[in-house]
Parts: C-alpha cells; structure tokens; sequence
C-alpha cells in the first residue's frame, strides 16, 4: 500500500450534559468546517498553515464521519434528495446499489442542510480525518478490523453472493486523485472498498506479499471529477443487523453507540447504529 501525507485523526466527543461547573465542550466536528476557508486565495489573508499547504502538490480533502441511530436510518432519505447523482462514475451501478452502498455528490453550500438532517435523527460527529494526496497516489482509509480470517459476503458484478475468505488486516475505503490534463482546480477521484492485510516492517519481499494479499471489491467501485467545495456523502441503503458482508462492515454497528435524543430529557442510550461518510475537497494544488 503506498504510504502518502496522512494527517492528525480528531476525535469528536458525543454530546455532553450542559450543567454548572461543568467541563467546557468541544467544539462539534461540523462546526470545524467554515464555508469562506474555501474561498479564492486573497493575497495577504492567507495564513502561514494555508501557504505551507498550498505549496504541496497535492489534492486535499476533510473526510468526517458521522453516526445516527439505526432506528433513524430513514432520515437519510432527505439527505439523498439534495444531493446529485450525475457527475458520478461507478464502476458497476447495480452492484454498488446491491451491496447497500447509496452516495450522492454536492457542494459545501449544503453542508448545514444535510448536518441538519443527522443532527434531527439525532445524530452525531464520530471522527475528521484530512488527507493530502499526490498527483495518480492513493490512501486507504480504514473502515473495518478483522482480526481473524473470516468469510465478507458481497454481491459480485454477476448479480450472485459470493465469499471472500480474508484476515487478518483492514477492511478500507481507498482513495485515489489524479490531475487531469489541461485542467486546474480540478482531479478525477475515485473510491474503492478494498481489502489490505498488514504489513510488518518495511523488507520488499513483505510488502509484495501483503499487497498481493489484498482483494479489490472492483464492482463497487465509483468516481468523479472534483473541485475545491465539491462534497459527496457516501453511505448505507439500509441497516443490516451484522457484520458479515462488506456493507455491513462499511456501515453497521449492531455493538451500538451512545447517542442523546434531541427531543426529550433523559440520559444517554445505546443504540445500534450506522455510520455516514463525508467527503469534502478543500484545494487542488497541481
């Protein structure tokens, strides 16, 4: 797997119970987004953080991962009405839809509508994650631990279920930009669920076998072209009550999380829940 800029993970807390004399809260991880950060560059007001970064030839995206309660799962319905599906690319449509993947594309202009919508299925920020990615490099970015060999069920291109006996390793989202001849302030990216055993050390001969080890869910693939303030949320078609196919492991989590009702008084409950992605392109430096 090629190793490129990856930085800091920031945990996002849940909510806490206001009171007096109580910890100072953390500041919501769809708060951290401000829509003039993705403004053209204006001489003189950039800061130094900004500069540095933007003398990197690179793609630059914030992923944010948010969770509601399964029970709520149907809220999702009015996040997908805003959003487009026309400058999306799959690789297979059916099979995308088959496996429960559903994604749509936007802009930053809707981020408050759609966060508006988890925070009404009481939802809540799990986890902001910023990547930097070189011209035609790719990351992974990791959705799901097997820590035992373990049969992941997916529907092929075929249309029929079949079983991939895999793990230890990861099961991740990979990620990949490329600059497109002729243009600017644009790359064609593109995602694929993969399947990554680790990798121990840094001998050749071990990282060719880990990466002939890894399985490409190819079928599930889908791409676009994005551009600073393009948006695309990816997430499930529905809930699934375990963790034996691949979109159960992208978006299920029947162990359940601790979430606060918007509505009433009462403590926090766990509850199961699934798990919503947003991708949101911050630069493109080529």
């Amino acid at each position: 797997m090629i190793r490129v800029f990856q930085i800091v993970f920031l945990f996002c807390l849940p909510f806490c119970l206001t009171g007096c004399g109580g910890p100072e809260k953390e500041e919501p991880i769809w708060e951290q987004l401000k829509i003039g950060d993705l403004s053209p560059y204006q001489s003189g007001k950039e800061s130094g953080t900004a500069r540095r970064l933007a003398g990197l030839k690179t793609a630059n995206f914030n992923i944010f991962m948010f969770e509601i309660p399964a029970e709520n799962i149907d809220a999702l319905d009015d996040v997908w009405r805003i959003l487009y599906s026309q400058p999306l690319q799959f690789n297979n449509y059916n099979t995308f839809r088959a496996n429960s993947f559903v994604v749509g594309f936007g802009t930053a202009q809707m981020w408050r509508k759609i966060i508006d919508s988890l925070l009404a299925a009481d939802g809540k920020g799990k986890e902001r994650v910023s990547l930097l990615l070189p011209d035609g490099k790719f990351n992974d970015l990791p959705i799901a631990r097997l820590d035992n060999r373990q049969t992941i069920f997916h529907i092929s291109s075929e249309g029929s279920m079949e079983g991939e006996s895999i793990g230890p390793g990861m099961i991740a989202l990979r990620i990949k930009a490329e600059k497109i001849p002729g243009s600017r302030g644009v790359c064609q990216v593109s995602m694929l669920p993969i399947f990554s055993p680790p990798i121990i050390g840094s001998i050749p001969e071990l990282v060719y076998r880990a990466k002939a080890g890894e399985f490409l869910f190819s079928s599930v693939g889908f791409g676009l072209k994005m551009s600073p303030g393009d948006l695309v949320v990816l997430g499930p078609e529905r809930y699934i009550d375990h963790r034996i196919t691949l979109g159960s492991l992208f978006f299920s989590r029947p162990e359940g999380s601790l979430f606060f009702s918007r509505t009433e008084r009462k403590p926090p409950e766990r509850k199961p829940a699934v798990t919503i992605f947003l991708f949101l392109c911050t630069a493109i430096n080529y």
